[in-house]
């Protein structure tokens, strides 16, 4: 089902990209490409997400890339442990690179 431009599949469909927006505790959201090591998730090739410069939320930026708007804040690898992960959201990596 597509609303918005945005591709909904149901949850036993969806598989995680390499690419994802990482929103962890205290407001620090992040876009790069994540691994799993136990309990803690890397992010390589990642920034920080300052400001997503959307109308439409996270969402818009995860289907269709950063706008003029959104600010980066380029940075080294980041560790985040799982349970401090709000939320893990795909992005269409071909807008991100």
């Amino acid at each position: 089902m597509i609303i918005d431009g945005i591709e909904y599949v149901k949850a036993n469909e969806a598989k995680p990209s390499t690419k994802q927006i990482i929103v962890a505790q205290r407001g620090w959201v992040i876009v790069g490409d994540v691994s799993e090591e136990g309990e803690y998730l890397h992010i390589n090739n990642c920034s920080v997400i300052r400001n997503w410069g959307t109308t439409n939320g996270l969402g818009e930026i995860a289907s269709g890339g950063p706008t003029s708007k959104t600010k980066l804040d380029s940075c080294p690898m980041v560790t985040v442990h799982k349970l401090s992960t709000v939320l893990q959201m795909n992005v269409d990596e071909s807008k991100w690179t």
